[in-house]
């Protein structure tokens, strides 16, 4: 009977570490709003792993940590600023070392030197129309990334 309790604590102790270690890597987060569809529609969750920023690539999509509510005029007509999530779901378009992709961000047309510069992001929405991302503020900290959403969990 003391080697089956002990097993079993030490199935317990298992399971509760590999628990903590889950929970410090992976997170799932619940979509808001439109400004990445047609890839992901509110109300859809997503798996998200913990990645380091020097990890990213363009084409990914990463949650950041959500921002202050910026002023009115920079969010587009008709989209609902009151309802500012903790967590933002963006692709990215550029990384530290990339080239600034000025022709399709406005926001970055006047920023001196030809490389997006170290510590810092470009991420757009797939919904250009009703999304606020880099088109309208630039470049996003880097230390904002949680990490590269995974796959899909359903609604």
């Amino acid at each position: 009977m003391t080697g089956a309790l002990a097993v079993l604590a030490a199935l317990v102790a298992a399971s509760t570490l590999a628990a903590l270690w889950l929970r410090g890597r992976y997170l799932v987060v619940t979509v808001h709003g439109e400004s990445m569809l047609p890839t992901y529609r509110p109300g859809e969750r997503v798996l998200v792993r913990r990645t380091p920023a020097g990890a990213l690539h363009a084409g990914q999509v990463v949650v950041l940590r959500g921002h202050q509510a910026p002023p009115p005029q920079a969010f587009p007509p008709g989209m609902d600023r009151t309802a500012l999530a903790p967590w933002i779901i963006k692709r990215v378009t550029a990384v530290p070392g990339d080239p600034i992709p000025r022709d399709t961000v406005p926001a970055l047309r006047s920023e001196p030197g030809t490389h997006v510069p170290a510590g810092r992001l470009v991420v757009l929405g797939d919904n250009p129309a009703r999304s606020h991302d880099s088109r309208r503020t630039g470049y996003v900290a880097a230390d904002r990334l949680y990490g590269v959403a995974v796959r899909k969990l359903g609604t």
